[in-house]
């Protein structure tokens, strides 16, 4: 039996025609489509500290004496620092490993510094270095309890802000008359996960992820420098190379690219859209979707090629509304499983149930949340016939509707996504196909800074450190980032 894509809530035809080709800047209007709510957070691997005094209101020249003291908080050892050395503040100059004795140190401090290398940074800082097959914190409690002021030396990072035109507080882009951002990014929490991984001296990059769709507009310039290349797999199993977007019916055009976009879209090269991911050529496009949909023998091909090409993350946005009692697709996601983050499109009616394989018990089934952090009218949820099966997380997927007479009218809190350029480079799209990339990017992001995890590990990070949303997980990429790197 043939698969179908779980597809994109099809726009109005009047939106339809306004997805025309966009330059590269966003329009001048105010971005609309907003209606994010979360994120925030401070940076750091688990805080950033900051260590500058607050800012003082002065109501009067006199006050300028009156400077409120400001008290140091206690060292945040998970915070980001330099591994193998201590700071030791409050120090005189001159301290040394050769000239301990005579300093005017206890002698249990003159024990704790005993062979220790010292390097004398100013008048009143030394950095000493941790002893071999010791623990910084450790080395820094004895040192404490010595009598000396022991501290990290803390890393900071610039923070990551895009300035795609797309990234909320930015211009916006333009699809037709109107100027629209990515709210999104904002409700998962994206920039903390950002800025956490800078901190940490990590990338914003994501490990190598397959988009198994109806392949990808290579051409697009919001894709620059991150498509590997793709591969495209029939009915038979016949492999052949590249995986170009089809685009043979309109509703659903670009659907793959708006997927890979989602995921990584080139990020801070001031065009168009921010991805989850912001760089790297690790976006491995495989069309297994034709315009009669796919086959279990497609699927099963494209799944074990990615596999084998190493992909750490699979997202199919994609399903059937039932398991059909394919044991050959069933058998394939359980050996990717194995290795690979497998994320699934949970489906586009809320009345069947959780669609397959996203109701498979290795594959992440991701819902889609509206305009608030409610289902939107057409995500699916548990139910018949896929049993007891739950959604294990859902994203932002655009309102398409919700709360007016009909589920599927345009809105414009719709998803920003790319399409291909023949259709005109942007454009509104809503369903789970939306929101399952989200959790991909979350999923290759989170890899990356991490990688040693394992496939169930990434898949169980991202479930604990979701946000609880009236009974649902609502996807938290800086938690998740954050949870990677405890």
């Amino acid at each position: 039996m043939a698969l179908s894509f779980a597809p994109t809530v099809r726009l109005a035809p009047a939106l339809l025609g306004l997805t025309l080709l966009l330059s590269a800047c966003g329009g001048d209007s105010t971005p609309s489509g907003g209606g994010g709510g979360g994120g925030g957070g401070s940076t750091g691997c688990a805080a950033a500290q900051s260590l500058g005094q607050q800012n003082q209101s002065l109501a009067a020249p006199e006050a300028l004496s009156a400077v409120t003291a400001f008290q140091t908080p206690a060292p945040d050892w998970s915070a980001p620092h330099v591994a193998g050395q201590v700071l030791l503040v409050g120090m005189q100059g001159g301290l040394s490993t050769q000239n301990l004795s005579a300093q005017n140190l206890s002698a249990q401090a003159a024990a704790a510094l005993s062979g220790v290398q010292l390097q004398q940074i100013d008048a009143e800082l030394v950095l000493a270095y941790t002893p071999a097959g010791q623990n910084d914190q450790a080395f820094a409690s004895v040192l404490s309890q010595a009598g000396l002021r022991a501290q990290p030396n803390f890393i900071y990072e610039a923070l990551a802000t895009p300035k795609d035109p797309g990234y909320p507080g930015n211009a916006g882009v333009r699809v037709g008359s109107g100027a629209y951002d990515q709210d999104y990014l904002t409700r998962i929490n994206a920039a903390d996960g950002w800025n956490v991984a800078v901190a940490c001296g990590k990338t914003t990059s994501g490990v190598k992820t397959a988009v198994l769709d109806t392949g990808v507009d290579s051409a697009h310039p919001d894709l620059a420098g991150r498509l590997l290349a793709g591969k495209t797999f029939d009915s038979k199993g016949n492999m052949t190379n590249g995986a170009p977007e089809i685009s043979t019916n309109e509703g659903d055009r670009g659907h793959g690219t708006g997927v890979a976009g989602l995921i990584g879209a080139a990020t801070n090269n001031g065009v168009g859209l921010s991805g989850v991911t912001w760089q790297g050529q690790n976006i491995l496009p495989l069309r297994v979707l034709g315009a009669q949909g796919s086959t279990s023998v497609a699927l099963r091909a494209g799944l074990n090629y990615a596999v084998s090409q190493g992909a750490k993350v699979i997202n199919m946005s994609l399903g059937y509304k039932t398991n059909p009692g394919d044991a050959a697709l069933d058998t394939a996601l359980t050996n990717a499983a194995k290795t690979a983050v497998l994320v699934a499109a949970a489906g586009n009616t809320s009345t069947d149930g959780i669609y397959y394989p996203a109701s498979h018990p290795d594959v992440l089934a991701v819902g889609a949340v509206g305009k608030t952090n409610s289902l939107a009218c057409y995500s699916a949820r548990a139910g018949a016939p896929s049993g007891s099966r739950q959604l294990d997380l859902v994203a932002p997927g655009g309102n398409a509707g919700t709360g007016t007479a009909t589920c599927y009218a345009s809105n414009p809190y719709d998803q920003l996504t790319l399409t291909t350029t023949d259709q005109g480079g942007y454009a509104l799209r809503a369903g789970t196909s939306e929101a399952a990339p989200l959790v991909s990017g979350a999923a290759a992001l989170v890899w990356n800074v991490k990688p040693s995890l394992s496939a169930a590990q990434v898949r169980n990070i991202l479930k604990t450190s979701a946000t609880s949303v009236g009974g649902l997980k609502m996807l938290n990429v800086g938690a998740a980032v954050r949870a990677a790197l405890k």
